[in-house]
């Protein structure tokens, strides 16, 4: 079979077969299947259960793009505190993840992004390299060739504004006077996502205050034309919402001058106690980069000494989103994953079959139920009468559960028979409570908020990169039907409300869009192990469709993958893309689900996962296959191809764990609605 072209991208959309990546195992597989299956699941289960914390958590390292990197570098220039050892380990590990055109991509084997190659290619100024040499050349011949810095997105234009290479007067408005709008307002900073509220509260600031800092280089190399970096564009059409929103921030820039002075100061400095209140206790914000970076500029610019507590803490956890790695290079992860990389881990050990009274499983219990969050955070700003309980995603991240967490937490700790049951217990019936209380309007779930689905801010001129809205998804809801199913709350009127959204939103061929995880493999391998938990027969007709898409998707060398291109062209990458380990596991813990074990799909799916383990029980995989923004923003999480092979393993061995009771009656627990 040979590969064909998307003509809409002009990148080679692999065939069904993806050849088998490299592994260190020479294994014939003469065995069958299940042996073949028992072995590389005790290798797994060996290999994870090495890679424990001492207090009990996971972690694997979480990879995004560049951008990371070359904007901590950015921060320490503006802030005046970037030391030699930072900038060459960051521009090693920059100049590695060039591609041969000259350009940086935002995923493994992706086209090159025009926003990311500016960013890098600063980054790499600040450490030395020359505009001349031969790398650099190939990246600003690049950058002309798309328009230069003046195609960017708004968020490279900013950085750049910072040191006077891009004008202030050229990048959208945001008054920090936002802080103020009331939530019955449209475009109050609750009607965006939290993580982006998060960041654009301070950088309400930061447009306010319009600071420049001695450019320590010029940056002509990246304008099509120097003498005219910022051409005008013709705006679009008065009737378009983008026209309108267009026209709208022109009116907010004449009005800048018209705003009283001791106004804007009230309001940049409400908005400077907003980001102090949601300081974390280790000193970040929301345990995510983005906007860590951009509240430390926020406040140093309303007079914060680098000094000051709230400061000091601020950029001490920056350091601790730095991975060194062995070469002398050093990753910025745009965040931590511990208790979404924990519960994970504890489900693939527990249906592997590991014991649950395992003293390691009881160790990753008493870590989750430690780090379980017990006060309001933001949600309840749309809440307030709700009871707090439930998981963030990260080590400290009060502020802003989330709902995909506590699902999966509660369902990772019903797998763990543990000496204080009651204090178990406790903690799932609070969740239970609490993921009913964040159901949205239409019977499903969002990550973060509750009916985060105003159509607004995705309109402003400011938000051209990325989500800014948190809508309800499938894949989330899957894991609150699966917890409520697990907790035999199956029939709860609100759990069938969710079963009916999920069911409403199969695509037409079977499958499910995946929010959180790529793509459409990622969502239906989310779904229907939700939808069977929660007792939908085998034969119902929406099981049946996914089932024959995840079988015509499937790869002929037995596995299944699928390209970050599918966010944006559907039709061609949808279910198509070189297999990888986590991609595989997600369609079989699908197929495994709808009753497919015995068929040929899941057989040579195991085989595929067999045969790719390496000797030491891991598996290699290089692809983004984890979403933070469907294909402007991707991750690989270095855990996933290690837990999610290691749990559809486990199911094929040990069956569903669903299997005729739910999880909480066969740990002797009787079954509660939570409240609402």
């Amino acid at each position: 079979m040979t590969a064909t072209t998307d003509g809409s991208t002009g990148a080679t959309i692999p065939p069904r077969a993806a050849a088998a990546s490299d592994t260190d195992s020479t294994d014939p597989l003469a065995a069958g299947v299940p042996e073949a299956a028992e072995r590389a699941a005790a290798r797994a289960i060996e290999f994870l259960l090495a890679r424990q914390d001492p207090e009990g958590w996971w972690k694997g390292d979480l990879e995004t793009n560049v951008t990371m990197d070359a904007e901590d570098l950015l921060l320490r220039q503006f802030l005046g505190i970037l030391d030699a050892a930072t900038t060459r380990a960051a521009a090693l590990f920059i100049r590695g993840e060039q591609g041969e055109d000259g350009a940086w991509a935002t995923f493994y084997a992706g086209p090159g992004d025009l926003s990311a190659t500016v960013e890098a290619y600063v980054a790499l100024r600040l450490a030395g390299d020359a505009p001349d040499a031969p790398h650099m050349a190939r990246a600003s011949a690049w950058v002309r060739e798309r328009g230069g810095i003046a195609s960017a997105r708004v968020f490279t234009r900013i950085w750049l504004a910072l040191f006077g290479w891009w004008k202030w007067e050229d990048l959208p408005e945001l008054p920090p006077e936002l802080i103020w709008f009331p939530t019955w307002l449209p475009l109050n900073i609750y009607d965006f996502g939290c993580w982006a509220r998060q960041t654009i509260v301070p950088l309400t600031i930061v447009s306010a205050k319009r600071p420049v800092r001695p450019a320590p280089f010029p940056l002509d190399e990246l304008h099509t034309d120097p003498a005219n970096p910022n051409p005008p564009k013709p705006l679009a059409p008065l009737a378009s919402w983008d026209g309108a929103f267009e026209r709208l921030d022109r009116v907010v820039h004449r009005l800048r001058k018209a705003v009283p002075r001791r106004v804007r100061r009230a309001a940049m400095n409400a908005a400077a106690r907003w980001i102090v209140e949601r300081q974390e206790n280790d000193g970040c914000w929301g345990g995510i980069q983005p906007p860590a970076v951009y509240s430390v500029i926020a406040l140093h610019l309303m007079g914060y000494d680098l000094r000051h507590p709230v400061m000091r803490a601020g950029l001490e956890s920056l350091d601790r989103f730095a991975v060194w790695r062995e070469d002398g290079s050093r990753m910025i992860e745009a965040c931590q994953s511990p208790v979404w990389d924990t519960c994970l881990a504890v489900i693939a050990l527990a249906d592997a079959g590991v014991p649950a009274d395992h003293p390691r499983l009881l160790k990753a219990a008493d870590w989750m139920l430690a780090e379980e969050i017990r006060r309001p955070g933001d949600w309840s700003v749309k809440r307030p009468e709700l009871p707090p309980g439930g998981w963030a995603f990260e080590f400290h991240n009060d502020n802003y559960p989330d709902i995909d967490d506590t699902a999966e937490v509660a369902l990772a700790l019903r797998r763990v028979s543990h000496p204080q049951p009651d204090r178990v217990d406790g903690a799932i019936a609070r969740a239970v409570r609490w993921n009913f209380g964040m159901q949205s309007k239409n019977g499903a779930w969002g990550a973060f908020d509750v009916d985060n689905t105003s159509p607004f801010p995705n309109r402003l001129p400011f938000c051209d990169f990325g989500e800014v809205i948190d809508p309800p998804s499938a894949d989330v809801t899957a894991h609150v039907v699966e917890m409520m199913a697990a907790e035999g709350l199956a029939h709860d009127p609100r759990t069938r409300r969710g079963i009916a959204w999920l069911l409403a939103e199969q695509e037409a061929d079977g499958s499910w869009f995946g929010r959180w995880g790529v793509n459409y493999v990622y969502g239906t391998g989310s779904v229907v192990p939700a939808l069977t938990a929660a007792g939908l027969p085998v034969s119902h007709p929406a099981i049946r469709r996914a089932v024959h898409w995840l079988q015509q998707a499937q790869n002929d060398d037995g596995g299944w993958g699928e390209d970050l291109r599918s966010y944006k062209y559907a039709r061609e990458w949808s279910g198509r893309g070189a297999s990888t380990a986590s991609q595989t596991a997600w369609a079989l813990m699908a197929l495994l689900a709808a009753g497919e074990r015995d068929s040929e799909a899941v057989e040579r799916g195991v085989r595929w996962l067999a045969d790719t383990q390496r000797n030491d029980g891991s598996w290699d995989e290089p692809y983004f296959t984890g979403t933070g923004f469907p294909w402007d923003f991707s991750i690989n999480y270095h855990l996933y191809r290690q837990v999610f092979p290691l749990t559809a393993l486990g199911r094929y061995l040990h069956g569903d764990p669903f299997d005729k009771a739910p999880l909480a009656a066969r740990r002797g627990v009787r079954a509660t609605a939570g409240g609402s």
